[in-house]
Order: C-alpha cells, then structure tokens, then sequence
C-alpha cells in the first residue's frame, strides 16, 4: 500500500505542522497585539502609580517636622531646626535621630472592657466578677503553672513590685526600672517612639493593691520633649492553673470568644521544674500585636519587661528582697534622616503579574478545543498526521510563544524600573517562570480534554484566569501570612496551578518590597534556605505537577472520548505488557458464525458479496484495496432509550481503481459506515482491511496513504487554500519541486487557481469553493483509498461536472468510496453502487445492472382534466393489463408499463388516436430512471423491515 515515497518521517510531520502553525499565528494580529500590549500596560500602570506615591510622599507632611528660627526680612525663615520633638506621627519616621530617646520598658495590658471575668464559657471561680466591667476596674490577670504549685505561686507572688505611696520621683524612669507599668496603647514598629507616653494617654502601674494616691497625672521630659502622663494605678492578680493546656484553652477562647466577645490576660508563666537552684519558665503572650500581615509595617511587641519581672520575682524568691535585676530602659539603633518609601508595585504586581502570565493559559486552551471542535485535529490524523508530531510540535510551539512572552515581559519591567524584576536574581526568576510557564502548557492540554466547545473553553479560561487572580489575593494569601494556619494545608492548596503561581510571585514581591526598602538585593538561591520562604516548595509542587499533568493529558486524549478520533482501550498504556495478536486477512471475523442465517434473508446480489469476502479472506488478492468484513455499529441509547443499530453486518469488496458509490435515504447509517472506515468510531463487532491492515489495530498506518473528503468542510479560516494543500500535502512526504507541481495541479484541477484564488484566505471562499479545497486535499499525495461524503455538495453544474472530471481521473489508480443524494453523480461517478437501507445494502451492482434488475418497466405520464381520469387509466389497461398507477393529482397521472407488455411505437400511436376523444395535456414516456431504482428499493426495505 505504500507510496513511492514511502510514509512522511517525524520530522517530515514536525516541520508540516510548525509550518502550519506559523502560518496561523501569523494571521492573529488582533490576539497577539493584545497579548502584548496587556504586560506594558500593567507595568506602566504600576510605574505610573509608583511616580503617584512618591509625589505624594515627597510632600513636607511625610519629611522631619521643623520651626522657625530666624525670619528674614522678606518672611522667608532664615534658619530652621528640625527633629522628632517638632514632628507629628507621620513626619517622625523621617527625622534624623543621632541619640534615640530612653523608654522605659512597658507590658502590653489588655483594654479595661477587655480584661478576663468570669464568664459562661470560663467558669474559673477565681475570674473577676464580670461587674468590674461596669466601673472600669477589672484587675489585670496573670496564669502561672509549673510542676511545683507552691513555688510557682511564691515567684507569681513577686511580679509586680509595691510602689511607694507617693509618685513625687524626681526621674520618672528611674522609678520604672524598679516597677511594672503597662499600656493598652498599640505598640509602634521601632522603639524610637513609645505611644504609652504620649499627651493624652493612660499609663497603668500594676501593683498587688492599688491605692489612691497612685491614680494621678504627671509631667515628663525626655530627649527635650514634654510628656503629660495620665498614671493609673490597676491590680495585678496571678492566678494558679493546674496544665499548660489549660492555660492554652482558656488564652484562645479568651481571645475572641463566640459573638465578638473578648477576655484577655497580661500574659501566663510555665514554671516547668523551676527550684530554688534552677529557673525554669515559658512565658506566654499575646503575639498578635505585632500586626503581622502584608499591608502594614510588623510592629515591636512589649515582651522585655514580662521576662525581666519574672527574673527579678525569682531573684526575690530565693535572695530576698534585697536582690533585683533592673531592666533601665529600652532604646532603638540611632538613625540617620531618611524619606518614605513605599514599593507599590512590589506589593501590587503580586496580582497583576498572575493575571500577566496566566493570560496566555485561555489562548492555548481556545487553540486546542477548536482544533477539536472544527475536527481539524481528526482531519490531521486522517492525512497521516501522528500523535508524536503533533504533541511535539504543538508543546514546542506553545513554550516558544511562551518563553517570547515571558522574556519580552522581564524586559521591559526591567528596563521601565519595576523592582520586582531588578532586585530579585535573574536566575531565580528565570527558573520559575519557565517552570511556570511549562506547568500551564501542560494544564491546557490536560483541561482541553474536557471541551468540546471553543467559546465554553475560552470563557472558563478567562473565568479561571481573573477568578484564580482573585482568590490568591484575596483567601490564600492571607492562609500564606498566618502563622498559624498549618503549612501542610498551605501545600495542599498550592497543588492548584494558579495558587503555586501566585505563591511563587508573593516570595518574590515580598523580597523586593524589603530588598528595596533597606536598599538591599532581592531573592537569591541562598534565600531558599530561608524557613518562611516557600519558593522552594512551590518549584518542586510545579515540576512534578507539570510531569503529571502531561502524562494525564496525553491518556485522556489517547483513552477518552472528549479526546476526538478512536477511543483507545483505557488500559492502552499497558499494551506493552500484553501478547499482542492482530487479526489477520486469513482469520475472519468472529461475527462471520452468523452468516448462514443472514445469507436467508439477503438479496442475492449481498448474499453473494458476503461469501466474496469470506473467500477473500480465506485467500487474500493483493488486487483489492478494501474489504469490510460484517462491520456492525451499535449504539447504546440513553435515558431509557432502546439500542440503535446504525450498521448490521455489512461486507464489501472494493478493487483498486473503482469507485463505490453508497446511496441511501437520511438516517440509513451510511456517515456511520464511513466514520468506522476513517476512523472516527470504533465498530462494534466486525472489521475492515484497507489494502490487509486493519482498521481496528492499524488505523495509524492506514491514515498514511489515505485521503478524506468530510461531509463538512474542515478548513482553517485563517490560512490560504494553498497553505491547506502545502500542509496535507508534507504530511504525504511531498517534498520541493514535487510538492510545489502536486499543489499548483491540485488548484488547477478544481478551479482555484484563476486570479490568485489559492493565496486568499479559506473565510473569504465561498461554500462551492470550501467544497472543491476538501475534494482537492482528499487527493493530494496520491492517497491509495479515498473517501469522499457528498462531494459535490453546494457545488454550481459547471463546478459540479469538473469536479467529476477530476474524480474521474483520480479514480484510476485507487479505490474511492463516496456518498451521495445525487443519482446523477452516482451514476456518472461510480463503477459500483450499493443502496443503503436501515443499516444494510439491499442490492449491489453498477447503474445499468440495477436499473434492469429493479427498472424493467417504462413510466407513462399523461395530464388531461380531472374529469377524464378514469378514461385515461382504462386506456392504458388496455394496450397494458398489468400497468400499475403509481401517482395522480390533479389530472396528471404515472403509470409503471412492464416493458415485455408494450413496444414504444403501440404506445404512441395509441394515445395520437387518444387525442381526438380525450383533452390531452401532456404526456411522456420514459425508461426507468436510478432514482426510481432507489426509491422502489427503499421503500421495499422499510415496508420489509417494518413486517420483520
């Protein structure tokens, strides 16, 4: 079966349909500029936001506070000086700070209306009455535990030191290094301002007893600056609890209860096996303080002094009260005079830059489905086109255009300034994204397999590219920010391809926003060993991810029908594991035991057709091109629905250079019979040979020396009828002069290659020319077998009759089979013709032997007034006893003459002498026509079928 040139290597294939695709990407203009143009219009969106910031931040209500020295004379100030004493909260982040300020060390105290009671869900008896909350004066509640409950109770004893009645210290730290004060104030993120001292707020000295005289308000300067100080004095109570786990319980549930409700503690002590030789202790605190998230800067928290009260309580325990370790004060680094500075677009790319490189994900995902949709992949496949090729070449294409995109993208972030790009290593990036990149290839073939419908896929797509954008944003980033969500579940969610892509891009946002705040690199390969840093793991989810999507993908689409073509066995992949046994042409088909009962109720002309292949098969011709043997197609019904048998049993012999023709009314199972030959369904008993290979187990080697004309034109719209036959025609292993001869003959020969008809583009062709571009693909390359389904469809005479001509020629070197409601074209077109009814072949034979086999009768058509009808039929049973009426209305009446009854000149000379006593209108005498021949056949199928 095999051409002269033998079956187009891989690489033959691969350059085919690259050359394809080429052709096709070049005719999206419109998707690629708007691919393009969305990246520099996110990045110059986020440069133009970042330049909105800086202004803004470059105003003097962001820079050092200052006053006025000196004025000159025309107003101006002279001489200015500036420091924190003159800013405001926002100014002093900027100022210049040589000495930073000492700051005594506070405790983080809970809100008077927050402070722990005795509620429903924490009974303790030992809680405060929940009425203290009435009058502000709840205690603030400390829980101790440790193995040694009268040890823990005598250090909790001493945390906070008895104040002196009066307050009049001439330095007011120097009293809070030997005190314990606390603010409900939230802590700022340095310690070169302290909140709990400033005009205004309420500073709190926790003692065992509070008394008057302690609640009362003072002045305090520190580093030039005055301070009006609201003290307050609260009771400090430690409370005994008999576990840690205890003391866990009751901290989460205090702090934010069912219905908002909140009850809080200072903090809780673990003495562990603390002894008067040893200390011991873990210190519990509220660390959620520090604001800890993405959109705020991470806050100080009021940790020293818990730790230096329980030092200096333990001292006391075992050293009396002479003893103590005084904590003097806290103070920041100094600095120098900054600006602010915020990297927006660090913060913000985290979105835009998913939506960026997810945008080519509906792309690909849209390319794919249509070339499923149209057919167009089948189509391919029915040309030669294998699977290797196309998934190479195809994966290949999609990562070019990938990689272009990407790098195109780094670029031109870089090169407008963007941080994200120019803090962060290149390699790091560079990595990532082809992963990325790869991961998303894979996952639009994998999702690809699920659609059938291009606009479904595309709105999915994008659905899935701006909904994904947005849940990373808005849900998983904050499971990444929360320390205490487990990172198992984090990993889990990173399995979903847009979740591992946003996570990837967070890591390397977050490493540039602090890497372009302290004037530092980004993310370097060093910065993977980092434990909050999970661009490690997303790397190593999205590799194997990527492996296993392309695996998955290419089983759907070789095992599931959503795939297009021939549903493989799903267990296809284990085929190598099996002893392979093909049938061959001297085994026939199991279905063959019941051909005896068959050849009882089939026409003889089948019947005989039948026992030709069984002998066939028995003794194999290398003279004939196909040969079906009892092909059967079923299918199952749905929904209650009874079974469909579309083919039953059919068998056939067709030799090389002759064509077969198949007539048959709507529904009859014909496209069925073709789509098992060219391999778009499966039989469901029964095979077919095309030249000794068969279609059940050889179909890839068949599609290599096979040309298909489809019912419907399967065409790119966008490439050339010249691009059509180029491609088709290298998946035949045409190669230079020889190609460029086949396709310029092809164009010729159904007319396109007037006023450069070839070169425009298929959506501009009209239906007829579509139709003469699929009769010409199907014979480019000298296929051996053709199959062409209604070939002349939508075709004007003059196109119809050269498309004849060409089948014609084209059928005398191999075997075509075609389909057609056209008894004209059956006629001329084919040396065979077999009606098709109900599943079956009623009769077999070329045009002339079925006319005289089903014809044998003249048809005689008179038209005279309705009143003269009766004459008329007794007229013609007389020179015709056997004439059967076969149509009347209106006067005009059909009879079939039986052609031994009647000679053509008796007829005629009967109704000349007719006309004297009869109104003849007209009238006409005819042999029978093909078309006859296919209606009397039909209907006696179906009157037979319907009896059966």
């Amino acid at each position: 079966m095999d051409s002269p040139r033998g079956p187009a290597s891989f690489a033959t294939q691969a350059n085919a349909l690259l050359r394809k695709n080429l052709s096709v990407q070049k005719r999206n203009l419109k998707t690629n500029i708007g691919i393009t143009f969305f990246p520099i219009l996110i990045c110059v969106l986020l440069i133009v936001l970042q330049n909105i910031i800086n202004n803004e931040l470059d105003k003097p209500k962001y820079k050092c506070g200052c006053v006025c020295l000196e004025t000159s004379l025309d107003g101006r100030c002279a001489r200015k000086q500036c420091g924190i004493q003159y800013s405001t909260l926002d100014q002093v982040g900027s100022c210049p700070i040589p000495s930073p300020p000492q700051w005594p060390a506070m405790i983080q105290i809970p809100r008077a209306d927050f402070r722990a009671v005795r509620t429903f869900s924490q009974p303790f008896s030992d809680l405060p009455d929940p009425f203290c909350r009435d009058s502000w004066s709840c205690p603030a509640t400390v829980l101790v535990t440790g193995k040694d409950k009268a040890v823990a109770e005598a250090i909790s004893g001493g945390l906070f030191p008895v104040l002196s009645p009066s307050l009049n210290a001439t330095d007011l730290l120097d009293l809070f290094t030997k005190i314990v004060a606390g603010s409900d104030t939230q802590p700022w993120y340095t310690q070169l301002l302290e909140p709990a001292f400033f005009s205004g707020r309420t500073l709190y000295v926790i003692q065992p007893e509070c008394l008057p005289v302690m609640s009362q308000t003072i002045t305090y300067n520190t580093g030039g600056i005055p301070f009006q100080l609201n003290i307050q004095c609260v009771e400090g109570v430690p409370l005994w609890r008999e576990s840690a786990s205890i003391i866990n319980h009751e901290f989460l549930k205090g702090y934010r209860q069912r219905g908002g409700e909140i009850n809080e503690f200072i903090a809780g002590y673990d003495f562990l096996g603390t002894t008067q030789y040893g200390l011991g202790v873990n210190v519990w605190y509220n660390s959620t303080y520090s604001d800890n998230n993405a959109y705020s800067f991470i806050t100080t928290l009021r940790v020293p002094r818990l730790v230096n009260a329980v030092s200096n309580a333990y001292l006391k325990f075992i050293k009396g009260t002479g003893v103590e370790m005084l904590l003097e004060y806290v103070k920041d680094m100094p600095k120098v005079g900054t600006s602010f500075q915020l990297d927006l677009s660090s913060l913000l790319s985290v979105l835009f830059f998913t939506w960026i490189i997810e945008l080519l994900f509906p792309v690909m995902l849209s390319y794919l489905v249509y070339e499923k949709q149209q057919k167009l992949r089948i189509m391919m496949k029915m040309h030669g086109l294998k699977d290797g090729p196309y998934w190479l070449i195809s994966y290949s294409y999609f990562l070019a255009l990938s990689i272009v995109y990407m790098l195109f993208f780094m670029i031109f972030g870089s090169l407008i300034g963007l941080n994200f790009f120019r803090v962060n290593e290149y390699s790091i990036q560079v990595v990532f994204f082809f992963i990325c990149i790869n991961l998303q290839i894979a996952l639009a073939f994998f999702v690809a397999s699920f659609f059938l419908s291009v606009k479904m896929a595309t709105v999915i797509g994008y659905m899935y590219v701006f909904g994904s954008g947005l849940l990373g944003a808005f849900l998983f980033r904050f499971f990444v920010e929360d320390q205490m969500f487990p990172y198992g579940w984090t990993l889990v969610m990173e399995i979903v391809p847009a979740f591992s892509l946003y996570r990837g891009l967070y890591e390397l946002g977050q490493y540039a926003f602090s890497g372009s705040s302290m004037g530092a690199t980004g993310m370097t390969w060093r910065s993977l060993k980092d434990p909050l840093n999970g661009m490690h793991d997303v790397m190593i989810i999205m590799s194997v991810e990527w492996a296993v999507l392309l695996i998955l993908a290419f089983y759907l689409d070789q095992a599931s029908l959503l795939g297009g073509g021939v549903r493989k066995n799903p267990f296809f992949c284990f085929r190598c594991l099996q002893k392979k046994h093909a049938p061959s042409l001297h085994e026939p088909s199991n279905a063959q035991q019941d051909s005896k009962v068959i050849l009882d109720v089939e026409k003889s002309d089948v019947a005989l057709e039948r026992k030709r292949v069984e002998q066939l098969l028995i003794d194999p011709n290398a003279n004939q091109a196909i040969i079906c043997d009892n092909l059967r197609k079923v299918y199952h019904g749905r929904d209650g629905n009874p079974n469909k048998l579309a083919v039953r049993g059919l068998s056939l012999v067709l030799q090389k250079g002759q064509c077969f023709g198949m007539l048959g009314p709507n529904g009859a199972g014909k496209t069925s019979f073709i789509n098992m030959m060219i391999g778009l369904i499966k039989p469901t008993s029964g095979t077919a040979y095309v030249h000794g290979m068969d279609i059940n187990m050889d179909m890839g080697n068949i599609y290599t020396n096979m040309g298909v004309c489809p019912q419907h034109n399967l065409l790119w719209e966008t490439l050339t009828g010249k691009e059509h036959l180029f491609f088709y025609g290298r998946l035949k292993n045409l190669k230079g002069a020889e190609l460029m001869k086949a396709v310029d003959h092809s164009l010729k020969s159904v007319n396109l290659s007037h006023g450069n008809v070839g070169d425009k583009q298929v959506k501009k062709y009209s239906g007829g020319m579509k139709r003469r571009l699929s009769v010409a693909i199907s014979l480019i390359g000298d296929p051996k077998v053709v199959f062409m389904d209604e070939p002349s469809t939508g075709l004007d005479p003059a196109s119809r009759n050269n498309l004849w001509n060409v089948v014609k020629e084209a059928k005398k070197n191999r075997a075509i089979i075609l389909t057609t409601h056209s008894m004209e074209e059956a006629e001329v077109l084919c040396d065979r013709l077999g009606i098709f009814v109900d599943g079956d072949f009623q009769c077999l034979g070329n045009p002339k032997e079925l006319k005289a086999r089903y014809g044998g009768t003249y048809i005689l058509t008179v038209t005279t007034p309705p009143d003269q009808e009766m004459e008329v039929e007794q007229l013609v049973h007389q020179f015709s006893p056997s004439a059967n009426k076969i149509y009347h209305l209106s006067g005009t009446q059909k009879f079939e003459l039986p052609k031994q009854e009647v000679k053509i000149a008796h007829v005629f000379d009967v109704v000349e002498k007719a006309k004297r006593r009869l109104t003849i209108h007209a009238w006409g005498l005819v042999d029978t026509t093909l078309e006859d021949v296919f209606i009397k056949v039909a209907r006696g199928a179906q009157v037979f079928n319907e009896f059966v």
